[in-house]
């Protein structure tokens, strides 16, 4: 009985002992700083993108945080085609325009543009360059749009957001997730989202707190964000 009594005692010491796991923080442990958005773009590895298709032409995601919706899409003479947005892009009239690929997003909350990165008065019409929507080309980056009212991101997940709709019943992309279609690629990182052309080095940025516009190869940073952190 005695030797019954001690090996169960002996069990029960040996299963807490090994059932039990103790960690302590780092107090002198400093993360490292967030790439680039070209360099992270260039070193995650490619996601699966077959879950995130938003149709045959388009592949669209948001963010964990529902603060940021994508499309990896098309656009012809301007048009974009955007799932969840009403657009013109299948009008016949646009036939005579080249297919571009492009990445469009939008933000329920923004940061607001840069007076340097205004890019037109608008064509005269009285709209305002607003925050809230990036667009990527092979070429080019560029924040802000001609636009009045809200996005469908804001009329979802704004201050006075639905949180009912389309971008509702898109798939997320992970933190530290790629997707790539078109020669084009986007990163969710850092609290945000960053797409870009890598071969032709230029990309972007972009989360509440602000937003990079890459060109150049990442000689030149513009925007709010002139170093993520």
């Amino acid at each position: 009985m005695r030797r019954t009594v001690l090996g169960i005692l002996a069990a029960l010491l040996l299963l807490s002992s090994t059932a039990c796991s103790f960690s302590t923080k780092d107090p002198n442990y400093i993360p490292p700083e967030p790439l680039p958005p070209l360099e992270q773009l260039k070193q995650v590895p490619v996601t699966e993108q077959t879950s995130l298709a938003a149709g045959n032409d388009v592949t669209a995601f948001v963010t964990p945080d529902r603060n940021i919706v994508c499309a990896m899409t098309s656009a012809r003479g301007g048009h974009l085609n955007v799932p969840y947005e009403p657009n013109s892009y299948s009008d016949s009239a646009n036939n005579k325009f080249a297919v571009v690929p492009v990445v469009h997003c939008e933000l329920a909350a923004y940061p607001k543009p840069e007076v340097d990165d205004v890019a037109d008065d608008c064509g005269g019409t009285g709209l305002g360059y607003l925050g809230g929507t990036v667009l990527l080309t092979p070429n080019s980056a560029v924040y802000g749009s001609c636009r009045s009212g809200v996005t469908q991101m804001e009329a979802e997940f704004g201050p006075k957001g639905s949180k009912e709709g389309p971008v509702s019943q898109l798939r997320e992309l992970s933190e530290g997730q790629n997707i790539e279609r078109n020669g084009l690629r986007c990163s969710a990182y850092n609290s945000g989202v960053a797409c870009g052309n890598v071969s032709g080095g230029v990309a972007f940025f972009v989360s509440r707190e602000g937003y990079q516009l890459v060109s150049d190869g990442g000689k030149t940073v513009r925007g709010s964000l002139k170093e993520l952190s």
